[in-house]
């Protein structure tokens, strides 16, 4: 199996500490993180995503598909595979090992994700988060098969 991430959820991953838009929506976030700490890869997809699931159900006109969000996960996957060294896509697999999670926290906090980071709410919060060292963010480092 696979935890299905669309391209901006790759980096809302790395500052992740718990909150969230509702409880409900926390609570399957926080469960999808487990998943990743246990070592299940990531498939990128086009669109709403594993984590958007609980805003899909509680919400009648969630954020998800709005034009910005898709913009934003475009974004992020051109700076991703620039980072990463090479090429992201729809349908690719990733492990999220230590490594790949260090080089993309750097990455972060050196603001080279701005740009996929525009107009998104959380902006702050999360450059709070990387300014404190990700001190209390729940993606660890994996353990891998």
């Amino acid at each position: 199996m696979s935890v299905k991430l669309r391209g901006h959820h790759l980096l809302c991953v790395l500052t992740f500490i718990g909150h969230g838009y509702s409880p409900a929506f926390s609570k399957n976030y926080k469960a999808v993180v487990k998943r990743l700490n246990a070592g299940e890869p990531v498939e990128l997809v086009d669109g709403p995503d594993e984590i958007c699931a609980t805003l899909i159900r509680e919400e009648t006109e969630p954020h998800c598909f709005n034009c910005s969000v898709v913009e934003r996960d475009k974004a992020a996957v051109k700076l991703a595979s620039q980072i990463l060294g090479s090429e992201l896509h729809v349908g690719d697999e990733l492990v999220l090992n230590s490594r790949l999670i260090g080089k993309m926290r750097e990455a972060y906090a050196e603001g080279n994700f701005r740009k996929a980071c525009e107009n998104c709410e959380w902006v702050q919060f999360c450059a709070e988060i990387a300014s404190s060292g990700y001190e209390k963010v729940l993606l660890r480092n994996p353990k891998h098969h």
